[in-house]
């Protein structure tokens, strides 16, 4: 590890821009579903545990504000080891797959193919606590929230997949 990385000073530009990268896919992910939302997802049948509709804004917004936070704690210990190199590409790939299931499950209507990204997503999102675990603790637990989220999400796919065949 540098002495850079090592340095314990708070480095606001390189945290601003692990939040806007964050905030930015969600927000992308936000112009994919805002219109579906009250269209095509209301009129699917859902199980009677979905949550209501203005509950995911907060809720993601929040997670993506600790995802950055954690992205951020690992990049201060970062190096130039093959350690890091796969912590950067399991976190770009989670980040990803986060994405790419709103594309996938509001603007495509594919509930099933949705289904199985947010599976890819949750076996992404245990490897990237893993792996940013080894650079920061605090980090890797502050992804808990997200990973409870996805499972739950996961089983909401699942269930509006099962209850729409």
């Amino acid at each position: 590890m540098n002495a850079q990385a090592s340095s314990k000073k708070f480095r606001f530009f390189p945290f601003l821009i692990s939040l806007l990268i964050t905030l930015a896919i969600g927000f992308t992910a936000f112009l994919f579903n805002r219109t579906e939302v009250a269209g095509w997802y209301s009129t699917l049948n859902k199980p009677v545990f979905n949550p209501p509709s203005w509950l995911f804004a907060p809720v993601w917004t929040s997670i993506y504000i600790l995802i950055a936070i954690a992205a951020y704690l690992v990049w201060e210990k970062r190096d130039n080891s093959t350690g890091y190199l796969t912590t950067r590409t399991v976190y770009i790939l989670q980040l990803g797959l986060n994405f790419s299931w709103s594309i996938v499950f509001f603007a495509l209507h594919e509930i099933a193919g949705a289904l199985l990204v947010i599976i890819l997503l949750w076996i992404m999102i245990v490897l990237n606590v893993r792996w940013f675990g080894k650079f920061s603790k605090t980090a890797s637990w502050l992804l808990l929230p997200y990973f409870l989220w996805v499972s739950f999400a996961a089983i909401l796919n699942y269930s509006i997949f099962s209850l729409n065949r």
